[in-house]
C-alpha cells in the first residue's frame, strides 16, 4: 500500500503470522554457518516445543535478551544476512498462516499499510516482510561496529517498546491510531494492542484470552499454515544475500530461547 495511507494494521510475527518462532527456525542454518554449536541446536529444538506449548513470558524474554548480548558479540553482520537470505524461503514459507495472508490483502484493499512488529531482529523480520509484501517492519536492532555486532542492543522491540515504536511510526506517517488495527497472540503485547482502536487477539495465550474477553476485543484463530507461493504466485524467486540489513542478530534468539529452555529443565 503505502503512498500515504491514513491507517495501518500492525501484526506480531511469531504465532500470529507464522506458526512457529522465527528466531528458533534459524538455529540449524546458523550451526551450518559456524555461528553456534551442535548443543545449542539440540536445545533450540526443545525450546521450539516449549514455545509452541506455552509461549515466552516476560522473564524468559528478559533472560534471552541478556544472554543474547554476549552470544552474538563479534558475529559478522554479512554472515548473518547471507544465512537468512539463503534459507528464508525454505524455513519460513511453509509456516505462514493463510488467514494472516488473507488479512494482509484485506487491509491493503481497504487502503491501510501492513506492518510487522517483532522482537526478532531486522535481519530476519525485514526479509520476511519483503517475502510477504508488507509495507514496513518494526524489529529489534543491535549496535554494529566495523561490520560486527558489539553485543549491545540499540532497540529491543518488546512489550511497551512495541507500542512506543508504533506511536512514533503513526506520528511520522500520519496514521490515525484510532483507525488502526493490531494483531497478537501474547499478553506481553498488550501495550501494542491497546495502542490502536481495533485490537485483535490471535491464537491468544491464556492471559491474553482472558483479558481480551474482559475488554470485548475481537478474537481470531489461525490454523492453516500454507506455503506463501500457493497464495501469492507472483512472488519473486528467493533473493541472493542482502547488502545491508543493519540491525539485530536477534535471529540468534534461537539460541537465546534455547538457553532459556535449558534453564527451565
Amino acid at each position: 500500500m503505502s503512498a500515504r495511507a491514513r491507517a495501518a494494521a500492525f501484526f506480531d510475527l511469531d504465532k500470529t503470522v507464522i506458526a512457529k518462532s522465527s528466531t528458533l527456525a534459524f538455529s540449524r542454518p546458523f550451526y551450518k554457518g559456524g555461528l553456534v554449536n551442535r548443543r545449542a541446536v539440540l536445545k533450540s529444538s526443545f525450546a521450539q516445543f516449549v514455545y509452541l506449548l506455552q509461549g515466552a513470558d516476560e522473564d524468559s524474554m528478559d533472560r534471552m535478551r541478556d544472554y543474547l548480548k554476549t552470544l552474538c558479540a563479534g558475529w559478522p553482520v554479512e554472515t548473518v544476512n547471507a544465512i537468512v537470505a539463503e534459507t528464508l524461503h525454505e524455513l519460513i514459507d511453509p509456516m505462514v498462516y493463510a488467514e494472516a495472508v488473507a488479512l494482509f490483502d484485506e487491509h491493503h484493499a481497504a487502503g491501510r499499510d501492513v506492518v510487522l512488529v517483532s522482537s526478532s531482529g531486522e535481519e530476519v523480520v525485514g526479509p520476511i516482510g519483503e517475502m510477504l509484501g508488507v509495507d514496513h517492519v518494526i524489529a529489534t536492532r543491535m549496535v554494529v561496529e566495523d561490520g560486527r555486532y558489539t553485543g549491545e542492543i540499540a532497540f529491543y522491540a518488546y512489550g511497551e517498546n512495541k507500542a512506543v515504536a508504533i506511536r512514533e511510526m503513526a506520528e511520522d506517517r500520519g496514521y490515525d491510531l484510532a483507525q488502526c488495527w493490531a494483531y497478537s497472540d501474547s499478553f506481553t503485547d498488550r501495550p501494542m494492542l491497546e495502542a490502536v482502536g481495533n485490537p485483535v487477539a490471535v491464537n491468544p495465550d491464556k492471559a491474553l484470552r482472558r483479558y481480551a474477553a474482559e475488554q470485548g476485543w475481537r478474537l481470531r484463530e489461525f490454523r492453516r499454515p500454507v506455503r506463501v507461493r500457493s497464495r501469492i504466485p507472483s512472488l519473486p524467486q528467493p533473493p541472493g544475500p542482502p547488502v545491508a540489513y543493519a540491525g539485530a542478530a536477534m535471529a540468534v534468539g534461537a539460541v537465546g530461547l534455547a538457553w532459556w529452555a535449558g534453564r527451565r529443565r
